[in-house]
């Protein structure tokens, strides 16, 4: 409450100085991707924060998983002169944004509340514009996570996660010579690039991802690592049951749950679905890191468009002080499966995978092999993110060889740089 009446006079002295007085309260209109039952409960935690400080939300969800529908309804929403007043961003997308001139800086609450000296500093960048902060980060995700059903791999004698792509092929092959489906997958693009980019971590390490990936390194793309990368996919592809093609996530989150499946590599916003459920990480369901000594990093943000009106300025304000609270940090991350944007969050209620999750992101950033998602969007443009996921899901559902696989990527690549 501190923070919030702390914004509250800052956002009227700033609203005096221009010869207009600002509303006690704020609107915002949020435009956001989250709607399955783990997002949607933590993203109501947010409106449920915002309406108790007296403002009015206004929710825009668009469902797709990974933002693409949401994107699409975002660039139509500024073409026409009506954005939202808040946007779910992300990575260089809100780089390019400012770059046209759409975003509104919230510097001063950053100001006010020193979010420089409590975001990782990697994170913080990504968050700025021209040394602004033009979003406030609401979590840390890890992606590169396998999600599995013990009872599952208790019926093929597995008590232990996988810790090599080997060991989990040879689990994999146990679990299909009994009948069951290895890998819950959901056939879209955006799917298969996040397997995708946690194969390229565990075959490659976090070195080879960075120049492949981020720095689109031509020789690391079409070299014998990326070959063998594909190799590792195209055996997962295999371990994938026929109903795949547009399954939604979530869903294939369930097929765990009910023991159709043993593992998914999802994010771990799929520890969120669990959570819903009324599961209990280390008994109903299990976690480890995919192989890879590194840390694949993505991050929700919220940027905040250029809009007219007091009340819509300073519901801004508010949200943005409110989304870097201490307290919606926990309470949000606890109900997203992620961990705290803020490094200064006590973890003592947080699950053993968030710990996990924290305590292997400390050490990444220790050791430089922290590194940015391709697939959500944390490390190149959309543009070229673009085209890693037509050929990676191309691939998926060919039988395209992973030499033509390496090229054709590369040139794909090229053309779009």
């Amino acid at each position: 409450m501190q923070t919030i009446r702390k914004i509250a006079v800052a956002g009227t002295l700033a609203a005096l100085s221009a010869g207009t007085a600002a509303k006690s309260d704020g609107t915002v209109e949020v435009l956001h991707w989250w709607t399955s039952g783990g997002e949607a409960k933590a993203v109501g935690t947010l409106k449920e924060a915002f309406e108790a400080q007296g403002g009015v939300w206004n929710d825009s969800p668009i469902a797709g998983g990974g933002g693409d529908a949401a994107m699409t309804a975002l660039r139509a929403r500024v073409v026409a002169g009506n954005p939202p007043t808040a946007v779910q961003l992300k990575g260089p997308g809100i780089q390019e944004w400012a770059q046209q001139g759409a975003l509104n800086e919230v510097q001063g609450v950053a100001d006010a509340e020193d979010w420089d000296a409590v975001l990782p500093p990697a994170l913080a960048e990504i968050m700025k514009y021209d040394g602004n902060y033009v979003a406030a980060p609401v979590n840390i995700h890890r992606v590169d996570w396998f999600w599995a059903n013990p009872e599952v791999l208790a019926k093929v004698g597995v008590t232990e996660m996988p810790t090599t792509w080997d060991d989990f092929n040879a689990v994999a092959d146990k679990l299909m010579a009994a009948g069951i489906t290895p890998l819950a997958h959901g056939g879209q693009p955006w799917q298969d690039a996040t397997i995708f980019e946690d194969v390229v971590l565990g075959v490659g390490g976090a070195d080879f991802f960075r120049k492949a990936l981020v720095d689109l390194d031509m020789d690391a793309l079409t070299s014998a690592t990326m070959v063998a990368s594909f190799d590792q996919l195209r055996k997962l592809r295999g371990y994938v049951d026929p109903n795949f093609p547009g399954r939604d996530w979530n869903l294939a989150t369930a097929m765990v749950m009910r023991g159709e499946a043993g593992f998914q590599i999802m994010g771990d916003w799929a520890k969120g679905e669990f959570l819903a459920a009324g599961k209990v990480p280390g008994k109903d369901f299990l976690c480890a890191p995919t192989p890879g000594s590194g840390f694949v990093l993505n991050s929700d943000s919220f940027t905040f468009f250029k809009v007219s009106g007091d009340d819509n300025l300073k519901g801004q304000q508010v949200l943005a002080s409110l989304i870097m609270s201490p307290d919606f940090q926990k309470t949000f991350n606890l109900a997203k499966g992620s961990i705290p944007a803020r490094t200064d969050v006590p973890l003592d209620d947080f699950d053993i995978c968030a710990q996990k999750s924290h305590a292997d992101l400390v050490a990444a950033v220790a050791s430089g092999s922290l590194v940015p998602s391709m697939a959500h969007e944390m490390a190149i443009s959309r543009s070229v993110r673009g085209e890693f996921l037509d050929l990676v899901t191309e691939f998926f559902n060919s039988d395209m060889s992973s030499e033509d696989a390496v090229q054709k990527l590369a040139d794909a690549v090229a053309r779009a740089m």
